[in-house]
């Protein structure tokens, strides 16, 4: 799987959200190799979009064709300035991935110093999260070159993540150091909360 990040400050919210169903509807059908996507807006004004394919490739076949660069220019036109993407070739999937049934979704960016490591332990981390957190849907790190990383985490709901958030963790055992494990690997890190989130797949 390849995933493309694209982020940036945006208050026409209500034009870009009817562009973005025009993508779906007019554009998408034609994307060959795209799986889906991830969208929403943060409180600061921030419009985030977490847009999956099957390859490299694909991503690149899709934007290079006349309807989707035509799409894009207006698209463009609606942001209040510059707007950046990051390209992840590696991702790795939590809990088989995101949920298109989430009703809250938080996009955490920051930098990793080992992904091997988080790969290498991911199925143990993936069962003690399941049980410590049953309101995770599932997730998406999607992990560029440098180390820089995007972790898309899919929730029931708002109120039930918050109210998990302030449980107090184990003091000892496999989840708590599990957690000191991610700590220890991740810093720098950036919360970004859709609390109103939609979601598009090829059907």
């Amino acid at each position: 799987m390849f995933i493309q990040i694209i982020q940036g400050t945006c208050h026409r919210q209500d034009e870009a959200r009817d562009l973005m169903d025009q993508w779906l509807a007019d554009v998408s059908p034609g994307a060959a190799g795209w799986l889906g996507g991830t969208y929403g807006f943060t409180d600061e004004g921030e419009l985030l979009a977490v847009v999956r394919f099957e390859s490299r490739e694909a991503a690149t076949a899709s934007s290079e064709r006349p309807e989707q660069q035509e799409w894009w220019g207006r698209m463009e036109a609606l942001f209040d300035g510059p707007v950046e993407f990051h390209d992840c070739d590696r991702v790795v999937m939590m809990l088989g991935g995101g949920s298109d049934e989430a009703g809250f979704v938080q996009v955490i960016r920051g930098r990793m110093d080992d992904p091997d490591a988080l790969e290498a332990g991911m199925r143990e981390m993936e069962t003690m999260l399941h049980e410590a957190r049953p309101e995770i849907l599932g997730a998406t790190i999607a992990i560029e070159p440098d180390g820089t990383f995007t972790e898309t985490v899919a929730f029931t709901d708002e109120k039930t993540a918050r109210e998990a958030e302030r449980r107090t963790m184990p003091e000892s055992g496999p989840v708590h150091e599990a957690m000191a494990a991610w700590d220890r690997m991740v810093h720098d890190l950036q919360f970004h909360d859709l609390h109103q989130p939609w979601f598009a797949s090829r059907a």
